[in-house]
């Protein structure tokens, strides 16, 4: 082969290796691009899943919450076994002592302003709280779990289990602090707007303004004469909800926000709620209803059973629960919505449930999930596998826990949960809605 023949067959080949490496790097490329990549330890989203995030919502999506007081990863794990699309998340509750939610000295305990520092004035994330938070959101992506965030405390809103069973109102007579309140979330909206496990920002569990200002029975009073004269004032919660939502998207225009109705979210407080001009914005509400009859427990005994009669609010009237009386309940949330033409699928039933031994809960379960899939709205049962309170921890059955979870709760030990957990209509009634 001449010197000539020898440099073209060299220009060749190199040519050729050229073009291999270039398809091999575009390969690479494309697969980087399509998947979530890891960058300085930090879980990014893809520009999939993130403009997915709000489309994850057009098919109705089945759900439970986490209430626990520590972070569970291998909760997130047992939750996809049994066909859990989404988790609610409340890391407020995550405390170093779980006995700290019911000790006589609640306000001992530091870390009761998770993540806001001090909910009597926000100066800036907590570091310490915020890397807890992302650990357990990493472990949600990592075991294939999408989770909606949650907070029981806002700046002048302690949680009342965290405020010495108190209210904490102030949130509804300042102005200052619907603004740290917004200052917040948009401090965590700009560090978790690229997390592929979150799918929203659900703004505070279960507000109500109504304490504030002498509203507390909704089965007698009027909505409509009591939000006249709170309109406009910091006891309007659709004011706060404009404040905050402004802020977050100023730092995150994509990831849904979802906010309660009043009175520790009760369909009743639709009525007052004004839709938000922001297509990235989902509504919900919580049912416990009639809370006289699902809120039963041992200590106190059991006067009612489902279906049945139960004596309701300050007036103790009776009223008749069955099947039609809760979905009368809930009309309120369905007139809502189509007056202000929000699509089902932006309805989320996030909380609901009923004391496991309470005659008659698991067809209560039945009842409320079917009415919920006759609208089509998202729904989330409370609570899934909660380790501070047993009374709605469904797979345990309608009876009192076995020995081995109360010898795991004095060693200070998350029960095995072979040895506790029982076929039941609880779970039966739940798992058959989560498939269907």
């Amino acid at each position: 082969m001449s010197n000539n023949q020898n440099r073209s067959f060299r220009s060749i080949l190199s040519l050729m290796l050229i073009v291999i490496l270039l398809f091999v790097v575009g390969c690479t490329s494309k697969k980087e691009e399509d998947k979530t990549i890891n960058i300085e330890g930090d879980l990014i989203a893809s520009k999939e899943e993130a403009s997915s995030k709000m489309s994850f919502w057009d098919e109705q999506k089945k759900g439970t919450n986490f209430m626990n007081s520590k972070s569970i990863p291998e909760n997130y794990t047992a939750a996809n076994e049994e066909n859990i699309e989404f988790i609610r998340l409340a890391p407020d509750k995550w405390a170093k002592d779980k006995d700290f939610l019911f000790n006589d000295q609640p306000d001992s305990n530091p870390k009761k302003d998770f993540l806001i520092g001090n909910a009597d004035q926000y100066e800036g994330l907590v570091e310490e709280d915020f890397a807890e938070l992302k650990a357990d959101l990493d472990e949600a992506y990592e075991r294939g779990s999408k989770v909606v965030l949650t907070v029981l405390s806002l700046p002048g809103n302690r949680w009342r289990q965290f405020n010495n069973r108190q209210n904490d109102d102030r949130i509804w007579q300042d102005y200052s602090y619907h603004e740290q309140s917004a200052q917040f979330w948009k401090d965590l909206a700009s560090r978790l707007k690229n997390h592929p496990a979150v799918v929203g920002y659900n703004l505070v569990n279960e507000p109500h303004p109504e304490t504030a200002s002498g509203f507390n029975d909704f089965w007698t009073q009027d909505y409509n004469e009591w939000y006249s004269q709170v309109e406009n004032t910091a006891a309007d919660l659709n004011k706060l909800y404009e404040t905050v939502v402004e802020a977050i998207r100023q730092v995150d225009k994509d990831t849904p926000i979802i906010v309660n109705s009043g009175l520790y979210a009760t369909p009743w407080a639709f009525e007052y709620l004004k839709p938000i001009q922001d297509d990235n914005v989902l509504y919900a509400f919580h049912m416990y209803e009639p809370y006289e009859m699902t809120s039963q427990n041992r200590r106190k005994g059991f006067e009612y059973e489902y279906p049945g009669k139960v004596k309701v609010g300050e007036q103790k009237t009776e009223k008749m629960f069955n099947k039609e009386a809760l979905k009368d309940f809930l009309q309120p949330v369905d007139k809502w919505a189509k007056d202000n033409n929000i699509p089902a699928n932006r309805i989320i039933a996030e909380e609901f449930g009923i004391n496991r031994m309470v005659k008659g809960a698991d067809q209560y379960l039945s009842d409320l999930i079917s009415i919920f899939d006759e609208y089509g709205w998202h729904w989330a049962f409370y609570a899934f596998r909660e380790d501070t309170w047993e009374g709605m921890d469904y797979q345990l059955g309608d009876q009192p826990p076995k020995w081995k979870y109360w010898e795991a709760l004095e060693k200070g030990e998350l029960p095995n949960r072979e040895e506790i957990e029982v076929e039941n209509p609880l779970w039966d009634a739940l798992k058959n809605g989560l498939v269907n």
